[in-house]
């Protein structure tokens, strides 16, 4: 069986604000933090039943684990249903329909009582702790976040599995122009080395989450996250500070996702498969493959 190279993230079971800032903030160096959520309430409470019982009448988008094709939207859900028939799926069977970035303050705040920002050297933007759910067949394709932030992912209910790649492999991983993530035809659980021989190079940091781990990435990491079973994970953010890293930020929000947006309105399914065509061309032309 065919994989691509990973080696285990590191793991500590707590650490102090100066070590983390400078171990993992200042290297920017990915770190799984095992015992950071159990003096929060939420590591005792948040379940899904917990959040089944406050979900109300609420209605939410969900998604799958299918490409958008054409002029589709990438945001664009496949269907609306209550949250709490949701989480009642989670928990009867596997699924790959997710719930991407539930707003917290906007749609549940009462669970900003059930945690807390970690002093650990990060200035979290606290307009945005945001929640993330996903079944045992959903996947989140490889991507990093648009705006660049330092995050610290909390997982809780279940298990979920995450590869991590810093942005120097991004010549390794057929990173598509003018978006943030690479070609999504590609398989990471079982890649095409024929057709992807750049896939070969690359080396990633595997990370195995459960009930109340806490996942720092860093800034413009990429990511591909397997949910193993029904759960549902938090991630609180850190907009980027460092001149380059904000200028590039301001960049991708305020201009390249708007010219990607129309060219897609205007091309619909011409212009997704010219970026993979440049995406596939450029690898191979940087890496001198046939």
């Amino acid at each position: 069986m065919k994989h691509i190279k990973t080696t285990p993230i590191t793991r500590v079971k707590s650490i102090s604000k100066e070590d983390f800032i400078k171990l993992y903030y200042k290297p920017q160096r990915p770190v799984l933090i095992e015992s950071l959520t159990e003096d929060w309430p939420a590591f005792k409470k948040w379940n899904l039943d917990y959040i089944q019982e406050r979900s109300g009448d609420q209605i939410v988008p969900l998604y799958n684990n299918k490409p958008a094709t054409g002029k589709q939207s990438v945001y664009e859900p496949v269907k609306k249903v209550k949250l709490h028939d949701y989480i009642e799926l989670l928990k009867t069977e596997p699924t790959d329909l997710r719930i991407f970035f539930y707003n917290i303050l906007d749609s549940m705040p009462e669970l900003l009582n059930d945690f807390k920002y970690p002093d650990i050297g990060l200035k979290f933007f606290k307009r945005l702790p945001a929640l993330f759910f996903g079944g045992g067949n959903s996947k989140v394709f490889m991507h990093y976040d648009i705006d660049l932030p330092d995050s610290m992912h909390f997982h809780f209910h279940g298990t979920k599995s995450v590869t991590l790649f810093p942005q120097e492999q991004s010549k390794y991983l057929y990173r598509v122009p003018f978006s943030i993530h690479n070609i999504d035809k590609i398989d990471l659980d079982h890649p095409d080395f024929e057709k992807y021989p750049a896939l070969k190079h690359a080396e990633g940091i595997q990370v195995h989450m459960k009930h109340g781990d806490a996942l720092y990435m860093p800034s413009g990491y990429w990511h591909y996250i397997k949910y193993l079973d029904g759960g549902f994970s938090m991630t609180l953010r850190a907009l980027p500070r460092r001149p380059k890293k904000l200028a590039t930020m301001l960049y991708n929000v305020f201009i390249m996702r708007h010219f990607d947006n129309a060219m897609r309105y205007f091309f619909g399914q011409k212009w997704l498969n010219y970026k993979e065509n440049l995406a596939i061309k450029r690898t191979h032309k940087t890496l001198k493959i046939a």
